[in-house]
Parts: C-alpha cells; structure tokens; sequence
C-alpha cells in the first residue's frame, strides 16, 4: 500500500512540474507576442543547406585545403606543452578554412542547449540529421542573444553563419543570426530515455520521429523503396493507375470488408479488400501493362503482420504467365535490396538473407511432401477429401466442413512449411479450391498457375496466371458462394460486372499482388508492421 502512495504522490508531483512547465512556455509566448516578436507571424525562411549538406561541403573544402597538412604531433609532450602547440595548430588550420568560408542559411528543431555566460552551443536537428551551432553574443547582438537564451528544447529556429570545425573535431555552424521560427508549446521527452512507450510512439508518430533518429530513417527508406518501384515498373513499360476504393462487390482477396453508406445514393458500399478485378478490366480495355499502389481495406485482427489497412501494389501484364511475374519480382526485389540498401545481403534480426543469388523454385505439394512427409499428388497416401479430413485430424490441423483435400494440403503447408521458408522462395502451383481467380495447370486440372514468395517465413506476394475463361470463371464464381453461405465470411461472390469483361475478351495474363509494408519491414530491419505505417490503426482513447 506503501509504495502505491509513494507512486501515485510522485505521478502528481510529476504532473504539477510538467503542467508549470507548460504554463511558462506559454508566458514565453505571450511575452514575445506583446513585444512584437510572435513567432507565427513569419510564414517563410530561405534555407539554403541541410545539416548532413553543410558538414559534406566543409569536409570536402577541408580535405583539398588542408591536403597534406598533418596535424601537428604532440606525443610524448606534457600536456602543459602540448595544449599550446594544439592550439596554435588549430588556429592555422582555422585560419586557411575561414578565408574559404561557406555561408550557410538552415533551420531546424532546438534538440539540446547549453549556456555559457557570453556564448553558447546548441544542436539543431533538420530532415538530414543534426549539426551543433555555436552563437556568441558578439556575433548576433546583446538583445538578439538576450532572446536566444530564452528558447526552449523544442522550438525551431533558423539560423545563418557560415561553417567551422571546433577545437574538438566538432562540425559546427558559427552563427551570424538566429531566427524563432516556431515556439514549441509542448515538452518533449527526456533526451538520454527518449520516447519508449509503444502506445504513445504509434499515436504521437511527429514526436516518435523526432526523438528517434532510425525512426524517421526508416520512413525515408520506406519513400525511397515505394519510389524505386516506380521506377523498376515505369522503365518497363507499366503504367501507374487509380482504381475505385468505394465498391458494391469487393473481391481480388480472401478477407470480410468494411462496410459503409453513401449518403447520396442511400446505398451501402463497401472498403475494397484488393485491387484486382478492376485493374484486369483495364487489361481488357488494352492497357496491357499496368499497376497500382495503394491503400486497401480488411476486416480483420492486428498483429505484428497485420493492420486492418495497409498499402498493396498490384500489377498485371498482358501476354505473359506466373513464370513471367516469378521472373520480374525476383529483378525487382534484387532492384530494391541493392538500391535502397546497397547490397543484395543483408539482415533482418540475426537472420542474414541473400537477394543475391537464384531464389528457390518448389511446387506447394513438393512442400509438404519435404517438410510434413506427405504427397498429396499420392493416391495411396490421400484419395480423397476424406482421407485429407483424417490425416488433418491425426496431425491435430483443424478445418472447415466445406474443406475439401486441395483446403487441406493448404493446411498442411500453413502449419509445416512456412517456418522452414526463411531465404527467398517461390512457393507454387496451388489447389484449385483456394485460388478462384487463376488459371488451371493444363496438365493437372486440380493445380493452379499460382505461387507466393516467402521470405523469412512471411508470404510477401501472391500471383497467377490470370482466369481469362468467363465460362470457368464463373463456376468458381458459385464455387465461394456456396462456400459463402456454408458459413465462410471471406469467400468472394459473383461479380456480373467483371464477368461481363472477361466475355468481352481478356488476353492471357500475368498478375501479381505485393504487400509494401511487410516489404519496407523487411529491409528496414522492423519487428512489427506499425513500425513501418506511419499512422497505423489504434483503438480509440475515447
């Protein structure tokens, strides 16, 4: 009982300190406002240089300058000796790099301040990373530095001066003027702890990217990876479209929708789950190469895979099948690896994973049959549905009563294969039953043109040989609304619309559909998917 007196007495004590905290921010703004200095009046500052740009600039001035000046040898010196002869040196080198100076004009957050009687050092922190800026009351003027020694951790300023390095090694901004840009209202978290609390990262993701520098790094390279397959896709001839989000008949995908009403049409509609059927309505227009990124929508769990909405790229390519899409992503995931991280090995956690070398090619039953010792494609070992229902039953693998023998060997490789898929691998040739909208195999009518890339166990993309058959299609069409109304939420149903463009003609086609957030987890080194969404979905504070 002691100790949660103690504990609740220090929150409010906490509490008290912060909320006066808080209380003399605003005072501080009052006070500039009635002097005629109110930061939010200013509504632009020239920024010519970036930190990270700043210090580029001055090392590489510094090195052609300095070429071949060795810094002064004081070794074996006392230290009464050597302080001197260090600061002579300094002086000289000094000397040489401001007779060059680069001037520079920056702005950035106030990330740490320290007074020092007639000068000072502080930290500001801009989109490129941070540089130390050193301002002395000679420099800016008695009145100006009067002001300056009231800003807070937090605000943001500008600031001009040109670039020097300090006697320490430190790159450094020697300020000529400093501008409050901003007056931060708010305290933001202690700098040595940062901000810890996952909950609160998520949900104040602005404060989450200031106090964690790889945080914001890792929204960058996210950028960075969705632009570059751009353009991998654009400099083969793809083209980026838009298709509906708001649908009467989502399909594409296994998952129940979100639902909603439109006001105007008094009609319900639905979140779309993926964004097949209308990109293979436009291969059928003649587009014949085209693909979207964007945000589709699933009724479902969260977990550190899963977020009820996440960003989806999808392509289709007229003319070419699931060896064409196995071909492409392969390129274009040794693409994004060597581009956004420089190498086609690298790792994720303890797990080093190799883009470099040919990935791995096995058919889903091949699968079971290495990792669960069963061949499905075996009639003395599975004949029929029910023989799969028993073996399901024996390896403790629940299933559905719809579930047929193709249901259950996808079971199967749930449960035993995708563990062991760690380095880049095709998993292909799936059950009819589980794959409504691809092409039969020729050759084996229960098998579809299909494969998912697994990575790290995780299935990172789904593609087909797309059903281009409106007769076949449509069967497979009342194949889910059988399954629908035996009691499977996630079946699709039949689509009239769609089915109308296939009759008018679809050439042969490949497709193929990316998770991008589970892909920038990948090569951004993130154990969860929130941690790649900058806004991700949260349940409500209210």
């Amino acid at each position: 009982m002691g100790n949660n007196n103690e504990n609740n007495n220090a929150q409010q004590t906490e509490e008290q300190d912060l909320g006066q905290l808080l209380k003399v921010r605003r005072e501080k703004l009052a006070n500039l406002q009635e002097a005629g200095k109110d930061p939010f009046v200013i509504t632009k500052y020239d920024v010519t240089y970036h930190a990270a740009d700043a210090s580029a600039e001055y090392e590489e001035l510094e090195s052609k300058l300095l070429a071949g000046r060795e810094p002064v040898d004081v070794s074996g010196l006392p230290e009464e000796e050597a302080r001197p002869k260090r600061k002579a040196d300094y002086e000289e080198r000094r000397a040489i790099m401001d007779a060059q100076p680069i001037e520079v004009s920056l702005a950035g957050r106030l990330m740490s301040k320290r007074i020092m009687g007639k000068a000072s050092f502080s930290n500001i922190q801009d989109k490129s990373g941070n540089i130390q800026i050193y301002v002395a009351r000679d420099a800016i003027g008695e009145d100006a530095y009067a002001d300056y020694k009231k800003y807070d951790v937090g605000d943001i300023v500008g600031v001009k001066g040109y670039v020097f390095r300090t006697m320490t090694g430190e790159i450094s901004v020697h300020a000529s003027e400093v501008t409050l840009l901003t007056k931060s209202l708010q305290i933001l978290p202690e700098k040595f702890h940062g901000l810890t609390n996952t909950d609160i990262r998520y949900r104040q993701r602005y404060v989450d990217m200031i106090m964690n520098p790889d945080v914001k790094d890792t929204f960058i390279k996210r950028s960075k990876i969705i632009s570059e397959i751009r353009k991998f896709l654009d400099a083969k001839d793809f083209m980026e479209v838009e298709t509906p989000m708001l649908v009467y008949n989502p399909g594409g995908a296994a998952a129940r929708p979100f639902e909603t009403h439109f006001n105007a049409l008094d009609e319900d509609m639905k979140l779309r789950i993926s964004l097949e059927l209308y990109l293979k309505r436009l291969i059928v227009g003649g587009l014949e190469r085209v693909y979207e990124i964007g945000r589709v929508f699933r009724n479902e769990g969260v977990d550190t895979r899963h977020n009820p909405e996440f960003t989806l790229m999808e392509l289709y390519q007229a003319y070419t099948d699931y060896h064409g899409m196995m071909d492409l992503t392969e390129e274009m995931f040794r693409h994004l690896a060597q581009t956004v991280l420089g190498t086609t090995k690298f790792k994720y956690g303890d797990i080093e994973l190799d883009f470099g070398k040919p990935f791995e090619r096995i058919t889903m039953t091949e699968a079971v049959k290495k990792y669960a010792g069963i061949d499905f494609d075996d009639p003395a070992q599975v004949p029929d549905d029910e023989a799969a229902k028993k073996l399901a039953k024996e390896h403790h693998i629940e299933y559905e009563s719809f579930h047929t023998k193709g249901h259950i060997l996808n079971l199967f490789f749930e449960e035993y294969c995708e563990e062991k898929l760690v380095q880049p691998t095709f998993v292909m040739d799936h059950p009819i039953e589980i794959s409504p909208l691809t092409k039969k195999k020729p050759d084996d009518p229960t098998k579809v043109e299909r494969f998912e890339l697994f990575i790290n166990t995780w299935e990172m993309c789904n593609a087909y040989s797309e059903l281009n058959d409106p007769i076949d299609q449509r069967e497979r069409f009342a194949m889910q609304d059988a399954n629908a109304a035996a009691g499977d939420e996630e079946a699709e149903h039949t689509d009239e619309d769609f089915l109308n463009a296939l009759e008018v003609g679809m050439p042969p086609t490949g497709g193929i559909g990316y998770g991008i957030d589970r892909l920038v987890m990948l090569l951004t080194d993130s154990p969860a998917i929130r941690d790649v969404i900058a806004f991700p979905t949260l349940k409500s504070q209210n």
